[in-house]
């Protein structure tokens, strides 16, 4: 979960109703098991999935503002795993900064997992909002996949196509994001550079009816561009990419 949050305008409603159908009888990414649905044998060979690579060592620098506020944001792919229902996850570091006086808004650790077929996993997060002091005024959104009730979800399928959809998250009244891919060969310019056959998806959650996120993922890269689809002001693209 994000320090900052989507709102949209009742039009963008008429797309989350169309995604809800297509919900309904969506193709599972799921991987049979005893484990909470997860089958820690699906992971043994994992393979990387091009449009949210988990590449050791990748920075990835993002620029935005939000509700006219300016942020810098810094995703790191750490070199730590965790091991969550038997499955060895990466480990990410999302750390975001209030542009003016680059104090932290919000600090976030991310696990993820690819599994043998390519599909990209999401097995929880742990993050805190802060105030521009330090304090920590929140740990709203954190889950963890087989702690109460959470369950793993997938953050990307190994071949997107229109009309996927699938849940990204669930932890019942916390975690409950879901994604509908409806193109695969969008044209993107971020400050990064321009970038073809992007895929595009609308990601939303029940926990707040009527918010919609547009977000763009490239081969190579993941996620280079996301922002409100109507009623909010949030926009953040890729700026930068660098290795340690």
């Amino acid at each position: 979960m994000r320090y900052r949050r989507i709102m949209m305008a009742t039009v963008a409603i008429v797309l989350v109703v169309g995604a809800a159908g297509v919900l309904t009888g969506f193709r599972r990414q799921a991987v049979a098991g005893t484990t909470g649905g997860i089958d820690p044998a699906a992971f043994t060979n994992p393979v990387a999935n091009p449009y949210f690579p988990l590449t050791v060592g990748t920075v990835l620098h993002y620029q935005g503002s939000d509700d006219g506020q300016r942020f810098q944001e810094r995703l790191t792919i750490t070199h730590w795993t965790k091991k969550i229902q038997g499955v060895t996850t990466t480990v990410l570091l999302d750390v975001l900064r209030r542009a003016d006086d680059n104090t932290i808004a919000e600090k976030t650790w991310d696990w993820y997992a690819d599994d043998n077929a390519g599909n990209a996993w999401y097995f929880g997060e742990k993050t805190a909002t802060y105030t521009r002091t330090g304090n920590v005024i929140s740990r709203d959104g954190s889950w963890r996949a087989g702690l109460h009730g959470a369950v793993a979800g997938t953050i990307m399928p190994a071949n997107p196509h229109p009309t996927d959809a699938y849940r990204q998250e669930f932890l019942a009244g916390h975690a409950e994001d879901q994604a509908w891919i409806v193109q695969r060969t969008a044209h993107v310019g971020v400050p990064h550079r321009h970038l073809d056959h992007v895929v595009r998806s609308f990601e939303w959650t029940r926990l707040e009816p009527g918010v919609l996120s547009l977000k763009f993922y490239a081969r190579g890269l993941g996620i280079v561009l996301e922002r409100d689809v109507a009623g909010g002001s949030e926009i953040f693209r890729l700026v930068s990419v660098t290795h340690v």
